[in-house]
């Protein structure tokens, strides 16, 4: 996902996604732990896309506090 897609999300939409990605990377890190999945890249694609969900989760929580004041 790309950062204009990201920030295309709304704030809503953005905590049920890093809910869904984080889900997802647990998944993978017990499939992995099980038995090796086929592509291992993935599990650090999926905590690179949590994080920037997370980083525009937090821009926006700081952009709205400093509105407010």
């Amino acid at each position: 996902m790309k950062s204009s897609e990201i920030s295309a999300l709304s704030t809503e939409e953005l905590v049920a996604r890093i809910s869904e990605e984080k889900t997802n990377l647990t998944k993978l890190k017990f499939a992995h732990a099980v038995s090796a999945i086929e592509n291992p890249i993935r599990i650090k694609n999926v905590r690179k896309e949590v994080a920037r969900l997370n980083t525009e989760l937090t821009k926006r929580k700081a952009a709205s506090a400093s509105e407010q004041q």
